[in-house]
C-alpha cells in the first residue's frame, strides 16, 4: 500500500498565479481567526486601565490586571505612595507645575490622586481649585496633553444626544457644566474654562466621596468673545464670536433633556456663565439642578455670616450691610441672607432694608438715572434722598455697616482707612472679601487684623496664611464654596431629589453653621478647619436630605423612617473612600479567582 504523504497546502505545486490568491485567502483567514480571538480575549478581560497600574496591588492582582512586569515588583504601602508624591511635589516650584503634575497624577492613577487629595486637602485644594485653577484656565489650550472632560460645542446642536453616547462611563451621577464665559475673576475663557468643572468635580470627590466615574466634566463651546483667544493660534476653541443668549437658550434645553435622558436623575450644576439667572430660573422647577455662583456662594456666605452675627453681638435688625459687586454672586449671597434675617423675626421688607449694594457707577438706587439690570432691583435703594453716593467711600462712610463683603474682584478696594473705621464704629466688624483669585481679593487678611487692631470677623474667597498679632496666632476664615456644594450634591445624589428647592440650598448653610466645633467657636472662627471637611460635608448632606424629605421631592424610600445618627452612618457608608480601593480590588479579585478555581469556605473543592 502507498503511503500518503502529509504536506501542507503551499507544498502543492499550483500555478504561480493561484498559489498567490491561495496565500492572500490564508493570511486573511488567519488574520480574521486571530482578530477573533484577541476580540474573545479582550471581551472577557479588557486591557488594563490606567488606575490598574497603582503600585498598591498584591502580586495576584496584577497578574489578574496583566500589569505585572509592567511595573516595579515593589509591592508599596499606601503610606509610601503618598510620601513620593508630596517629595515630587516638594520638588516643584511654582503653583502652576504643582497644578499640571497632580493633573496627571489624576489621570494615571486617581485612587492615588484622592489618597494623596484627602489626606492633605488643606495643601492640595488651592493646587486643584483656586487660586491656583485661575492660572490653569488661562494657559489650558497651551498647556493642552490629555482630554480632561467632555467638550459639546455649538455645530453639536440638533444631535447632542448622539454625541453624548461617546461619554466612556456607564453612569454619571452628577455634572458640572460651564460655558466658560466668566471664570473667576478673568473673564470670558471659552473653552479654556474647562478646568472649572474639571476641579469643582474633584472637590466633590474629594470632600464628598461621590465616586469620580460618576462625575461629569463638561464644557460648552458655544464661541468666544474674548478676540485674544480667537486669535491665538492655539486656543483650541471654536473660533467663533459667542452665540446669541437665543440660541444658547435653545442649545441649553436641547442639552437638559439629552443629558437627563441618558442618566436620569443627574445632578446639572451650572458654573461661571456671564448671566446665570436665565438658565436657573428656565430649569431651576423642572430639572435637579443648581448655580454654585449664585446659590453655593450664597449659602457659604450665610453659613459664615449666622456664625459672624452670633459673635458680632450685635442684633440682627442692627446689621448694616454694604456690598461692594451687585452682580449675580453679589445679590444671590444678599438674598440668601435676607432670608436668614427673616427667619429671625424681620419682615422681608425689614431684611432687605439692611443691605447697600454698590456697582461700578456707586450706590443703587431707584433715581439713580440708569436702567438697573433686573436682579438689582430688589435690592435698589429709595431713600437716598436724591443723593447720589458715586463711590465705595462715600457709601461706607453714609451707612457705618456692621458688615462689609466684597465680590467686586477688585483688589484692595477695602482700603486701610476702610478697614480702620469699620474697627471704630464696631467693637466686632464683620468683613468678607470674597473675590477670587487672591489678586482680586478685596483686602488681605493682614490688613484686616491691622486696621481693626485684631478684632474683626474675617472670611475671605481666596485663602490666606494665618499671621501673629499682639502675640495671638490669628486664623483667617476662607468662605469657600467646597464647604457646601459637595454635600449638596452628596444629600442630593442620596435622597434621589426630583429636584433641588431653596430650602435644601438654605439647609446647607444652616447646617454648615452648626458643624463647627466648640474649641473653633472659641477661637473666633466662621468655618470649622478644612481637614474636616469630609465631615461637614456628611453634616451639609444630612440638612439637604432632611430638606428634601419635608419638601417632598425625595424619592429614597429606605431611609425616610431613620433617625439622625442611623442617617449619618448610611451616608457616610454611600461615600467613596480611596484608602479602601485597594482592599475592595483585593477581595474583588480574590473572589474571581477562588470562583475559577471552586474554592468554598477557603477550601479547594474536589468536586
Amino acid at each position: 500500500m502507498q503511503r500518503l504523504r502529509t504536506c501542507s497546502l503551499n507544498s502543492i505545486r499550483f500555478p504561480r498565479a493561484l498559489r498567490k490568491q491561495t496565500n492572500i485567502q490564508n493570511r486573511a483567514e488567519s488574520s480574521q481567526r486571530l482578530f477573533q480571538s484577541r476580540a474573545a480575549m479582550t471581551a472577557a478581560h479588557p486591557p488594563p486601565a490606567t488606575g490598574d497600574y497603582d503600585t498598591s496591588h498584591s502580586v495576584s492582582v496584577r497578574r489578574y490586571n496583566r500589569t505585572y512586569g509592567l511595573v516595579p515588583p515593589a509591592v508599596e504601602s499606601l503610606d509610601i505612595q503618598l510620601e513620593r508624591c508630596l517629595k515630587q511635589i516638594g520638588r516643584i516650584p511654582q503653583g502652576i507645575d504643582k497644578y499640571l503634575y497632580l493633573s496627571g497624577l489624576r489621570n494615571s492613577n486617581v485612587h492615588l490622586f484622592y489618597r494623596l487629595v484627602t489626606n492633605y486637602l488643606k495643601d492640595m485644594a488651592p493646587l486643584i481649585y483656586t487660586p491656583t485653577v485661575g492660572e490653569a484656565c488661562l494657559q489650558w489650550s497651551h498647556n493642552y496633553v490629555q482630554p480632561e472632560g467632555f467638550y459639546l460645542s455649538y455645530a453639536d446642536r440638533g444631535h447632542i444626544a448622539s454625541v453624548l453616547q461617546n461619554w466612556p462611563q456607564p453612569n454619571v451621577e452628577i455634572t458640572v457644566v460651564t460655558d466658560g464665559s466668566r471664570i473667576l475673576g478673568l473673564g470670558d475663557l471659552g473653552i479654556n474654562g474647562m478646568g472649572i468643572p474639571v476641579g469643582k468635580l474633584a472637590l466633590y470627590t474629594a470632600c464628598a466621596g461621590i465616586r469620580p466615574e460618576a462625575t461629569l466634566p463638561l464644557m460648552l463651546d458655544l464661541g468666544t468673545g474674548n478676540k485674544e483667544l480667537r486669535e491665538d493660534p492655539l486656543y483650541m476653541g471654536s473660533k467663533r464670536d459667542k452665540v446669541s443668549a437665543q440660541e444658547e437658550a435653545e442649545f441649553l434645553d436641547e442639552l437638559m433633556v439629552a443629558l437627563t435622558e441618558k442618566w436620569p436623575g443627574i445632578i446639572i450644576q451650572f458654573e461661571d456663565f456671564k448671566n446665570p439667572f436665565p438658565a436657573l430660573e428656565r430649569y431651576g422647577g423642572k430639572y435637579t439642578c443648581f448655580n454654585d455662583d449664585i446659590q453655593g456662594t450664597g449659602a457659604v456666605v450665610l453659613g459664615g455670616i449666622v456664625s459672624a452675627v452670633k459673635q458680632s453681638g450685635i442684633a440682627v435688625k442692627d446689621q448694616k450691610a454694604v456690598f461692594l459687586g451687585a452682580g449675580s454672586a453679589g445679590v444671590g449671597v444678599a438674598k440668601q441672607i435676607v432670608e436668614y434675617f427673616m427667619r429671625e423675626g424681620l419682615t422681608e421688607d425689614e431684611a432687605r432694608r439692611c443691605f447697600w449694594l454698590v456697582d461700578t457707577k456707586g450706590l443703587v438706587t431707584n433715581d439713580r438715572g440708569d436702567k438697573l439690570a433686573e436682579h438689582k432691583v430688589y435690592f435698589s435703594r429709595d431713600d437716598n434722598k436724591g443723593k447720589q453716593y458715586k463711590t465705595l467711600e462715600e457709601v461706607v462712610e453714609h451707612v457705618k455697616p456692621t458688615i462689609l463683603m466684597g465680590l467686586s474682584t477688585i483688589g484692595g478696594a477695602f482700603t486701610p482707612d476702610m478697614l480702620t473705621k469699620m474697627g471704630q464704629w464696631n467693637k466686632r466688624p464683620i468683613i468678607f472679601p470674597l473675590s477670587n483669585p487672591s489678586a482680586n481679593s478685596e483686602c488681605t487678611f493682614e490688613d484686616a487684623i491691622k486696621y481693626t487692631k485684631g478684632r474683626c470677623l474675617f472670611a475671605s474667597g481666596s485663602p490666606f496664611d494665618a499671621i501673629e498679632y499682639d502675640g495671638k496666632l490669628e486664623t483667617p476664615g476662607q468662605g469657600n464654596n467646597m464647604y457646601v456644594f459637595p454635600g449638596i450634591g452628596l444629600g442630593t445624589i442620596l435622597s434621589k431629589a426630583t429636584t433641588i428647592t431653596q430650602s435644601m440650598i438654605y439647609a446647607s448653610a444652616t447646617s454648615l453653621s452648626t458643624s463647627l466645633l466648640p474649641d473653633e467657636v472659641s477661637q473666633g472662627w466662621l468655618y470649622p478647619e478644612i481637614a474636616r471637611i469630609r465631615d461637614v460635608s456628611v453634616i451639609v448632606a444630612i440638612g439637604v436630605i432632611r430638606a428634601a424629605q419635608e419638601a417632598g421631592v425625595d424619592r429614597e424610600q429606605s431611609i425616610k423612617g431613620m433617625g439622625d445618627e442611623e442617617l449619618e452612618k448610611w451616608v457616610r457608608s454611600k461615600m467613596y473612600d480611596p484608602a479602601l480601593e485597594t482592599k475592595r480590588i483585593e477581595d474583588e479579585v480574590s473572589g474571581l479567582m477562588n470562583g475559577a478555581n471552586g474554592v468554598k469556605g477557603g477550601k479547594a473543592s474536589h468536586l
